[in-house]
């Protein structure tokens, strides 16, 4: 167990690794970020901003002398950097289960052996796979295997040609063609698994998306209780197959009332935000305890919520690209009831850029639902959710 003052590091600087140092400043941790970005949100509240790279071994080296563990707050950092500093000091997640998550083809072998839906796929390596690929895969969706995220790095393609066509642009990068599913709604599930193999997993939550990003997520999803207690379930033999220590994230697609899984984040998430309003412990403090070898906290909900995400578009009158760039009126969402706001201290806004999100706690879950949809558009998003 390693207990406060002892200092802590994290590798990332966005606003999952803002809300870590934050919650580890609660438990009484000092917090070293690395991070290349000298503005990046974490750093700035961090005890310690190292900005390097995250293959920078000189600032590595100073990383896992001043701190006595370390982890990420998102996939993309080199498992091999994970697995350096894994020499030195304690690094949860491990490399080993990074890498897993790292790459789209490595990801959906690893569900497919362990039994878990998928839809069906095919790894691209060249157009010949595409050309060979079977009928039933289209329509499909193309995606590069490493480093696509928020929609980005992905195609809707109905026919080889245009297979191939998007796998050109992608500049023929190693991809997956996967079958189109008709969705009937998307879940995710945030977990948390401990050193002794202990999960404790956050309540269900219901998302929708605007342009591949997050945009709302409903606590409790709006789905059958046993289909809930199911995703829990999955999410938890993943876990388990991953020997995961840490916070981890899994989304899936519901087709047919039947679950399939989409993708996993070795991570806090972007739909566990509303685990800093609505839960007993927010999915920050529990990567905090599982890094920490301290027991799990309790993930229950104390109340309904509903998370909308505020993009930097907002920023620009009327949405759009090229019009004047202004503060938001805050003071819009302040009116309601209920409603928790969460700004992430990014340097500036651009369009599609995560800025913030808020939270709408309620007893009543439509409740929520409503008033986090009135304020939505009250401050500026006017398309449907």
């Amino acid at each position: 167990m390693i207990l406060p003052p002892a200092t802590l590091g994290m590798l990332g600087g966005g606003q999952l690794g803002r809300f870590f140092v934050a919650a580890a400043h609660e438990l009484g941790y000092p917090v070293w970020v690395l991070d290349p970005d000298p503005h990046s949100p974490a750093g700035l509240i961090a005890d310690r901003h190292l900005v390097a790279g995250y293959e920078d071994f000189t600032a590595l080296d100073e990383l896992a002398q001043g701190c006595l563990a370390i982890s990420t707050e998102f996939e993309n950092v080199p498992a091999g950097t994970l697995d350096y500093l894994a020499k030195f000091v304690v690094v949860r997640p491990s490399a080993a289960a990074v890498s897993v998550c790292q790459n789209r083809i490595a990801e959906k072998n690893f569900l497919r052996q362990h039994g878990l839906p998928i839809a069906d796929f095919v790894a691209v390596h060249d157009e010949r796979d595409l050309r060979d690929a079977p009928p039933r895969l289209f329509p499909g969706i193309l995606k590069v295997a490493r480093f696509g995220y928020d929609g980005k790095g992905q195609a809707t393609v109905g026919s080889a040609e245009e297979a191939i066509a998007a796998f050109q642009h992608f500049r023929g990068e190693t991809s997956v063609l996967e079958q189109k599913l008709e969705l009937g709604s998307e879940l995710s599930v945030v977990l948390t698994r401990d050193e002794t193999g202990q999960i404790r997993s956050f309540p269900t939550a219901e998302n929708s998306h605007r342009k591949g990003i997050l945009d709302v997520s409903l606590v409790p999803a709006r789905t059958p209780e046993a289909l809930r207690a199911e995703a829990a379930e999955l999410a938890g033999r993943i876990a388990e197959g991953l020997a995961y220590i840490g916070t981890l994230a899994v989304e899936f697609f519901v087709v047919n009332d039947q679950l399939v899984v989409n993708e996993m984040a070795p991570r806090p998430h972007n739909s566990g935000h509303y685990t800093l309003d609505a839960c007993q412990t927010s999915q920050f403090e529990q990567q905090v305890r599982a890094l920490c070898g301290l027991p799990l906290g309790d993930p229950r909900a104390h109340s309904a919520a509903a998370m909308v995400n505020l993009l930097g578009d907002i920023w620009y009158e009327n949405g759009t690209a090229g019009q004047r760039y202004r503060e938001p009126d805050w003071a819009r969402l302040h009116a309601f009831a209920g409603l928790k706001l969460h700004l992430y201290g990014k340097h500036h806004a651009r369009h599609g850029r995560k800025m913030g999100h808020f939270t709408v706690v309620d007893a009543d879950p439509e409740r929520a639902r409503q008033l986090a949809m009135a304020a939505r558009a009250a401050i500026g998003i006017v398309d449907a959710p």
